[in-house]
Formats: structure tokens, sequence, C-alpha cells
């Protein structure tokens, strides 16, 4: 399968980026498409002696979508930035998935007005996988729709069902609802009709979750709006950071404490991977025709690795077919 990455996306483009994809080329085998200035591009690959294989290809072009240019520009005024390219080579059947690390809101219109929604699709959203003490659930929306409407919500929880079944391996997959409460008279007129709906869709819904156990990973996944959801992956991620510090802190605080750490050293390291977003790779735009990964915009080499890995799991496990069947009840 070939994967077109968007080389000038993210705030470590294009030095991290290349290097992920020759590190994806080579640990799985794919073929790798990289969208922008190709002069750039092949002294970074001649620096790093980089290896990506023979059926690399190299989409030139000059101009880069920031984060804080209007995303719709993708369309018009951005339509041949390295993203814009890279959503193209995507549509036009050159590419099997698209990654890249640019501005979320760049992706989500590109994925939606350029590859376009599968039919019955109301609006795509990001998912991504969050850790938890039994393995990870997926949070979606993280932010594609700051603002959604019950039906919208149980397609969500249709979507994410599929993608576990397919990708995460997970049978009859728990789906919860985001709310203040876990009675299904809790939350305000969206959430009480998105409880209703979700309860008849051909899912295994749970009910209504607080954000209190969400870490807990009492549900394979928790569906909420974009905007609350982008608000609940921040306070996760930053919680989980200042919680590495304060015990970093407290582990060379004495003596005795040190000599502790050493022991924990180890335990403490692989605790720590389970959090890094690096090993996850990146966020799934849900809903659309062509598997598309959003890749944080921090990401180093190895965080594009693993979005690739997702790419491909996307792709190898026929995730947009199985999300068509769920819809068919629509």
């Amino acid at each position: 399968m070939r994967v077109v990455v968007d080389a000038f996306g993210g705030d470590n483009a294009p030095v991290e980026i290349v290097k992920g994809a020759a590190l994806a080329h080579n640990e799985y085998g794919v073929d790798i498409t990289l969208t922008g200035e190709k002069k750039q591009i092949e002294k970074i690959i001649a620096e790093n002696s980089l290896d990506l294989g023979d059926s690399l290809n190299i989409v030139d072009c000059t101009d880069v979508i920031s984060m804080h240019d209007d995303p719709t520009s993708i369309l018009k005024a951005h339509s041949e930035c390295s993203m814009a390219k890279a959503f193209y080579e995507l549509r036009d059947g050159n590419a099997d998935a698209f990654v890249s690390a640019g501005s979320t809101g760049a992706v989500v219109v590109g994925g939606t007005l350029i590859v376009k929604r599968i039919k019955g699709v109301k609006r795509p959203a990001l998912g991504s996988m969050i850790p938890s003490p039994d393995g990870a659930y997926l949070l979606m929306d993280m932010g594609a729709n700051s603002e959604t409407r019950p039906e919208m919500l149980r397609q969500f929880g249709i979507m994410a069902s599929a993608y576990l079944t397919a990708v995460e391996g997970r049978t009859n997959p728990k789906i919860g609802l985001l709310n203040i409460g876990t009675e299904e008279t809790k939350g305000d007129e969206l959430h009480r009709e998105a409880y209703r709906l979700l309860s008849e869709a051909p899912i295994n819904f749970v009910g209504n979750i607080e954000s209190r156990e969400m870490p807990k990973g009492i549900c394979d996944a928790v569906i909420t709006d974009g905007f609350t959801g982008n608000i609940a992956l921040k306070l996760i991620e930053g919680t989980a950071s200042t919680l590495f510090k304060m015990i970093k802190n407290v582990m060379y605080k004495s003596l005795p404490n040190k000599l502790a750490a050493l022991v924990l050293k180890s335990d403490l390291y692989s605790l720590k991977g389970m959090m890094d977003s690096s090993e996850v790779g990146g966020a799934l735009l849900l809903g659309v025709n062509m598997p598309v990964i959003k890749a944080h915009g921090s990401s180093d080499a190895r965080a594009i690795k693993n979005a690739i890995r997702q790419a491909k799991n996307f792709y190898e496990n026929s995730v947009i077919e199985k999300i068509t069947e769920g819809l068919k009840s629509e």
C-alpha cells in the first residue's frame, strides 16, 4: 500500500516528518509519497542517509498552510500547499491513506470537502485511542465539530464501534456517552436525545459515563461533541504531564527516594511510555471515504512512524466498508 505524507505539516517539519516516513517504510514495508518542496526533501534524505525505497514519490510544491491560516483556505488560497497536494493524491487514487501533522482544521476541511464524506455521514469526527489501566479507549469527537446534533452523536457511536471491531479486534465494544451523570435523564436536551438515539443504534451502548470514570477505561469508546472532547483530551494530557513531573520531584527529594527511583526506574519509564502520545501516532478522521490520520502538531519521527502504522491498519482492516455497513440503519 502507499501512504501520502504531508512533509511540511507540523512543528518539526520537514526533517522529523521525512525521518518518520523512512522509519515506517523500513519497518512496515509501505510505499511513501511525500508532498512539499522537492529539493529540501531530497537534501534531508541525502544528509541523513535515509532509505525510502525505489518507490518513493515526491510531489513538488512550495506553499504551506499554517496553524494560523483559515482552514478553508486549503480549498482556494492554499490549494497548492503540501497538505492540499497530499489530499488530492489520496482523492485521485494515487495513495491509499493520508498522514499530516499540520493544521487540524485544515485536515478536517480537506478530508470533508476534498476526499468527501462516506455516503450518509452527517459530519466526520476525530477520534484517538487514550491509554487506560487495562489498555485504551477511543475518545470521539476530539475537535472536528464544536457543535453537534443528537443524530451526529449517534453516528459517532456507530463509527467508533466499527473501528474498534475492525482494527482493535474488540468484540461488541462498549460505547458510552460523556455526560454530567449516569442517569438517562441527565444533561441538556442534546444529551438526553442522543442517549435515546444511541440506545436504539445497532451498537453496545452502555449509557452515560462521567468524566471521572474515563481514565478507568470502563468502556471502549467515549462519545462527545468536539468542543468537550478537545477540552477533555488536553486535560488528560496536561494531568499526565504534571503527574510525572510531581513523581520525578518526589524521587529526587532525598537519597532514600533516589535509591527507590533506581529500583522503580524501568517500571516508571514503562508507565510513562503508556501515556506517550508519540506511541499512539495520531487521531483518526472517521466518516470520510479514505483513511485520514491527523498526527500531533509536535510529532517527532517516532510519532510520524506510528501515525503511518495507524494508516496502514486502518486501510488493511477495511474500516471504511465496515462504517458504511454500520450506517445502513440510518
